[in-house]
Protein backbone atom coordinates (compact mmCIF):
# COMPACT_ATOMS: atom_id res chain seq x y z
CA UNK A 1 0.00 0.00 0.00
CA UNK A 2 1.33 3.56 -1.07
CA UNK A 3 2.90 4.62 2.34
CA UNK A 4 2.87 8.54 3.39
CA UNK A 5 5.08 9.98 6.05
CA UNK A 6 3.54 12.83 8.01
CA UNK A 7 5.64 15.73 9.49
CA UNK A 8 3.92 18.13 11.53
CA UNK A 9 4.66 20.64 14.60
CA UNK A 10 1.32 19.56 16.04
CA UNK A 11 1.01 23.42 17.16
CA UNK A 12 -2.54 24.12 16.84
CA UNK A 13 -6.02 22.90 16.02
CA UNK A 14 -5.74 23.10 12.75
CA UNK A 15 -3.17 20.32 12.64
CA UNK A 16 -5.38 18.15 14.41
CA UNK A 17 -8.18 19.11 11.84
CA UNK A 18 -6.27 18.35 8.98
CA UNK A 19 -4.57 14.76 10.36
CA UNK A 20 -8.68 13.98 11.09
CA UNK A 21 -9.87 14.38 7.88
CA UNK A 22 -6.63 12.70 5.62
CA UNK A 23 -6.86 9.79 8.47
CA UNK A 24 -11.50 9.58 7.46
CA UNK A 25 -10.55 9.64 4.03
CA UNK A 26 -8.11 6.87 4.59
CA UNK A 27 -10.49 4.92 6.76
CA UNK A 28 -13.38 5.55 4.26
CA UNK A 29 -11.16 4.32 1.18
CA UNK A 30 -11.46 7.43 -0.83
CA UNK A 31 -7.04 7.67 -0.25
CA UNK A 32 -5.68 4.02 -0.86
CA UNK A 33 -3.17 4.52 1.28
CA UNK A 34 -1.94 4.43 4.79
CA UNK A 35 -0.11 7.24 7.46
CA UNK A 36 3.08 5.12 8.33
CA UNK A 37 4.22 7.42 11.08
CA UNK A 38 3.65 11.13 12.37
CA UNK A 39 7.07 13.05 13.36
CA UNK A 40 6.97 16.10 15.22
CA UNK A 41 9.78 17.96 15.78
CA UNK A 42 8.52 18.91 19.47
CA UNK A 43 8.38 16.17 21.89
CA UNK A 44 5.76 15.78 24.92
CA UNK A 45 5.46 18.26 27.63
CA UNK A 46 6.71 21.07 25.02
CA UNK A 47 3.19 22.49 24.49
CA UNK A 48 -0.18 21.91 25.51
CA UNK A 49 -1.20 22.06 22.11
CA UNK A 50 1.80 19.69 20.48
CA UNK A 51 0.38 17.29 23.82
CA UNK A 52 -3.46 17.33 22.36
CA UNK A 53 -2.10 16.44 18.62
CA UNK A 54 0.52 13.54 20.17
CA UNK A 55 -3.15 11.95 21.81
CA UNK A 56 -4.85 12.22 18.79
CA UNK A 57 -2.09 10.54 16.92
CA UNK A 58 -1.72 7.81 19.49
CA UNK A 59 -5.99 7.53 19.43
CA UNK A 60 -5.30 6.64 15.49
CA UNK A 61 -2.91 3.79 16.22
CA UNK A 62 -0.25 5.61 14.04
CA UNK A 63 3.28 5.19 15.40
CA UNK A 64 4.35 8.58 16.81
CA UNK A 65 8.20 9.94 16.60
CA UNK A 66 9.01 12.77 18.16
CA UNK A 67 12.43 14.82 18.57
CA UNK A 68 13.10 18.05 19.63
CA UNK A 69 14.80 20.72 18.02
CA UNK A 70 15.57 22.71 20.63
CA UNK A 71 18.14 19.96 22.27
CA UNK A 72 20.06 20.93 19.13
CA UNK A 73 19.55 24.22 18.83
CA UNK A 74 21.58 24.59 21.93
CA UNK A 75 24.72 23.84 19.73
CA UNK A 76 25.79 26.70 18.02
CA UNK A 77 26.87 26.42 14.87
CA UNK A 78 28.09 28.59 11.38
CA UNK A 79 25.92 28.87 8.86
CA UNK A 80 26.47 26.64 5.80
CA UNK A 81 26.60 28.75 2.73
CA UNK A 82 24.96 27.94 -0.48
CA UNK A 83 21.22 26.94 0.78
CA UNK A 84 18.23 29.18 0.89
CA UNK A 85 17.97 29.93 4.40
CA UNK A 86 21.86 29.64 5.95
CA UNK A 87 20.79 26.53 7.91
CA UNK A 88 23.21 26.20 10.81
CA UNK A 89 25.38 23.52 11.36
CA UNK A 90 22.55 22.37 14.21
CA UNK A 91 20.33 22.40 11.52
CA UNK A 92 21.99 19.92 9.68
CA UNK A 93 22.47 17.62 12.41
CA UNK A 94 19.46 17.39 13.17
CA UNK A 95 17.95 16.78 9.74
CA UNK A 96 20.58 13.58 9.57
CA UNK A 97 19.37 12.32 13.25
CA UNK A 98 15.92 12.83 11.75
CA UNK A 99 16.77 10.83 8.56
CA UNK A 100 18.51 8.28 11.18
CA UNK A 101 15.53 7.65 13.01
CA UNK A 102 13.17 6.75 10.09
CA UNK A 103 15.22 4.94 7.70
CA UNK A 104 13.29 1.34 8.94
CA UNK A 105 10.17 3.02 6.68
CA UNK A 106 10.25 2.76 3.16
CA UNK A 107 7.93 5.76 2.24
CA UNK A 108 6.10 6.86 -0.96
CA UNK A 109 5.29 10.26 -0.26
CA UNK A 110 5.82 13.07 3.16
CA UNK A 111 3.43 15.53 3.89
CA UNK A 112 4.25 18.54 5.45
CA UNK A 113 1.59 19.07 7.19
CA UNK A 114 2.09 22.40 9.70
CA UNK A 115 6.04 21.71 10.55
CA UNK A 116 7.02 24.62 11.18
CA UNK A 117 11.07 24.03 10.34
CA UNK A 118 12.63 24.28 7.13
CA UNK A 119 13.61 21.19 5.53
CA UNK A 120 17.59 21.24 4.52
CA UNK A 121 18.86 19.74 1.35
CA UNK A 122 19.88 16.46 2.55
CA UNK A 123 16.31 15.72 3.48
CA UNK A 124 15.01 17.43 0.27
CA UNK A 125 16.73 14.65 -1.97
CA UNK A 126 16.10 12.04 0.36
CA UNK A 127 12.42 11.78 0.50
CA UNK A 128 9.58 12.85 -2.01
CA UNK A 129 7.79 16.13 0.60
CA UNK A 130 5.22 18.45 -0.40
CA UNK A 131 4.04 21.59 1.32
CA UNK A 132 0.81 23.76 1.25
CA UNK A 133 0.92 27.12 -0.43
CA UNK A 134 -1.65 29.39 -0.50
CA UNK A 135 -1.30 31.08 -3.62
CA UNK A 136 -1.50 29.46 -7.73
CA UNK A 137 1.57 28.21 -9.41
CA UNK A 138 3.83 31.09 -10.30
CA UNK A 139 1.61 33.35 -7.64
CA UNK A 140 2.83 35.43 -4.54
CA UNK A 141 5.02 33.73 -1.88
CA UNK A 142 5.03 34.41 1.50
CA UNK A 143 2.62 33.61 4.47
CA UNK A 144 -1.02 33.71 3.45
CA UNK A 145 -1.69 36.82 4.89
CA UNK A 146 1.20 38.53 2.07
CA UNK A 147 -0.30 36.73 -0.56
CA UNK A 148 -3.59 38.39 -0.02
CA UNK A 149 -1.71 41.67 0.38
CA UNK A 150 -0.05 40.92 -2.86
CA UNK A 151 -3.28 40.08 -4.56
CA UNK A 152 -4.99 42.96 -3.53
CA UNK A 153 -2.26 45.28 -4.40
CA UNK A 154 -2.43 44.11 -8.00
CA UNK A 155 -5.50 43.57 -8.22
CA UNK A 156 -5.48 39.95 -9.45
CA UNK A 157 -8.23 38.29 -11.30
CA UNK A 158 -7.73 35.26 -9.64
CA UNK A 159 -5.86 33.15 -7.05
CA UNK A 160 -6.25 29.20 -5.88
CA UNK A 161 -3.84 26.91 -3.91
CA UNK A 162 -1.35 24.52 -4.32
CA UNK A 163 0.82 21.42 -2.97
CA UNK A 164 4.18 21.89 -4.13
CA UNK A 165 7.59 19.79 -3.92
CA UNK A 166 9.79 21.11 -0.93
CA UNK A 167 12.86 21.67 -1.81
CA UNK A 168 16.09 23.93 0.64
CA UNK A 169 14.46 27.26 -1.36
CA UNK A 170 11.57 28.09 0.56
CA UNK A 171 7.93 27.74 -1.20
CA UNK A 172 9.83 27.71 -4.29
CA UNK A 173 9.68 24.22 -5.60
CA UNK A 174 7.58 23.18 -8.34
CA UNK A 175 3.42 22.43 -8.00
CA UNK A 176 2.50 18.71 -7.94
CA UNK A 177 -1.37 19.47 -7.50
CA UNK A 178 -3.36 22.58 -7.28
CA UNK A 179 -6.72 24.43 -7.47
CA UNK A 180 -8.07 27.94 -8.58
CA UNK A 181 -10.60 30.38 -8.26
CA UNK A 182 -11.60 33.90 -9.06
CA UNK A 183 -11.67 36.76 -7.06
CA UNK A 184 -13.67 39.18 -9.40
CA UNK A 185 -17.33 39.05 -10.05
CA UNK A 186 -19.98 38.17 -7.19
CA UNK A 187 -19.15 38.63 -3.89
CA UNK A 188 -16.24 40.46 -4.88
CA UNK A 189 -16.69 42.77 -6.76
CA UNK A 190 -18.68 45.53 -4.25
CA UNK A 191 -15.42 44.95 -2.29
CA UNK A 192 -12.76 45.95 -4.99
CA UNK A 193 -15.17 48.84 -5.26
CA UNK A 194 -13.68 49.71 -1.63
CA UNK A 195 -9.98 49.40 -2.41
CA UNK A 196 -10.58 52.13 -5.57
CA UNK A 197 -12.04 54.62 -3.01
CA UNK A 198 -9.12 54.23 -0.69
CA UNK A 199 -5.37 53.44 -1.56
CA UNK A 200 -4.09 49.68 -0.22
CA UNK A 201 -2.62 51.25 2.49
CA UNK A 202 -5.33 53.55 4.29
CA UNK A 203 -7.02 50.26 4.31
CA UNK A 204 -3.88 48.24 6.03
CA UNK A 205 -4.07 51.30 8.57
CA UNK A 206 -8.02 51.32 9.32
CA UNK A 207 -8.93 47.84 8.56
CA UNK A 208 -5.98 45.55 7.95
CA UNK A 209 -7.18 42.05 8.19
CA UNK A 210 -10.55 42.95 9.08
CA UNK A 211 -10.97 44.59 5.32
CA UNK A 212 -14.07 42.85 4.00
CA UNK A 213 -12.34 41.62 0.62
CA UNK A 214 -9.34 40.32 2.70
CA UNK A 215 -11.73 38.20 4.91
CA UNK A 216 -13.70 37.01 1.64
CA UNK A 217 -10.37 35.85 0.06
CA UNK A 218 -8.82 34.00 2.89
CA UNK A 219 -12.25 32.56 3.15
CA UNK A 220 -12.65 31.13 0.17
CA UNK A 221 -8.83 29.94 -0.01
CA UNK A 222 -9.38 28.34 3.10
CA UNK A 223 -12.27 26.75 2.71
CA UNK A 224 -9.98 24.64 -0.10
CA UNK A 225 -6.74 23.73 1.57
CA UNK A 226 -7.81 20.57 3.64
CA UNK A 227 -9.74 18.95 0.18
CA UNK A 228 -6.61 20.02 -1.98
CA UNK A 229 -4.72 18.27 0.57
CA UNK A 230 -6.80 15.22 0.28
CA UNK A 231 -7.21 15.45 -3.13
CA UNK A 232 -3.78 15.88 -3.91
CA UNK A 233 -3.42 12.24 -1.82
CA UNK A 234 -5.81 10.79 -3.46
CA UNK A 235 -4.33 11.38 -6.68
CA UNK A 236 -0.73 10.46 -5.67
CA UNK A 237 -2.07 6.97 -4.17
CA UNK A 238 -3.78 6.37 -7.47
CA UNK A 239 -0.59 6.92 -9.41
CA UNK A 240 -2.32 9.86 -11.19
CA UNK A 241 0.47 12.27 -10.51
CA UNK A 242 4.17 11.27 -9.63
CA UNK A 243 7.43 12.31 -8.44
CA UNK A 244 10.37 11.07 -10.68
CA UNK A 245 13.91 9.98 -8.86
CA UNK A 246 15.23 13.20 -10.40
CA UNK A 247 12.34 15.36 -8.47
CA UNK A 248 10.36 15.71 -12.04
CA UNK A 249 6.24 15.56 -11.30
CA UNK A 250 4.60 13.61 -14.04
CA UNK A 251 1.23 12.56 -14.76
CA UNK A 252 0.04 8.53 -15.20
CA UNK A 253 1.73 8.26 -18.83
CA UNK A 254 4.73 9.29 -17.41
CA UNK A 255 4.58 12.85 -19.05
CA UNK A 256 5.60 15.75 -17.38
CA UNK A 257 3.14 18.44 -16.14
CA UNK A 258 3.05 21.78 -14.24
CA UNK A 259 0.99 20.66 -11.34
CA UNK A 260 -2.30 18.45 -11.51
CA UNK A 261 -5.13 20.53 -12.31
CA UNK A 262 -7.74 19.31 -9.31
CA UNK A 263 -10.13 22.47 -9.92
CA UNK A 264 -12.96 21.24 -10.92
CA UNK A 265 -12.89 18.28 -8.23
CA UNK A 266 -12.05 20.98 -5.84
CA UNK A 267 -15.30 23.29 -6.87
CA UNK A 268 -17.61 20.34 -6.13
CA UNK A 269 -16.59 19.26 -2.59
CA UNK A 270 -16.82 22.99 -1.16
CA UNK A 271 -19.56 23.78 -3.17
CA UNK A 272 -21.82 24.53 -0.15
CA UNK A 273 -18.65 25.37 2.20
CA UNK A 274 -18.36 28.54 1.09
CA UNK A 275 -22.12 29.70 0.86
Amino acid sequence: MYQLGWFSTGRDKAARDLLTAVNSSIKQGEINAEIAFVFSNREPDESEESDLFFELVKSYHIPLICLSYQRFKAKKGVPVTGQAGSLTLWRLDYDREVMNQLQAFHLDLCVLAGYMLIVGKEMCQRYNMINLHPAVPGGPAGSWQEVIWQLMANEAQETGVMMHLVTPELDKGPPVAYCTFSIRGKPFDKYWDEIKRYSLEKIKERQGEDNPLFKLIRRHGLAREFPLIISALKAFSQGKVRITADKKIVDAEGKPISGYNLTNEINKKIKEAIL
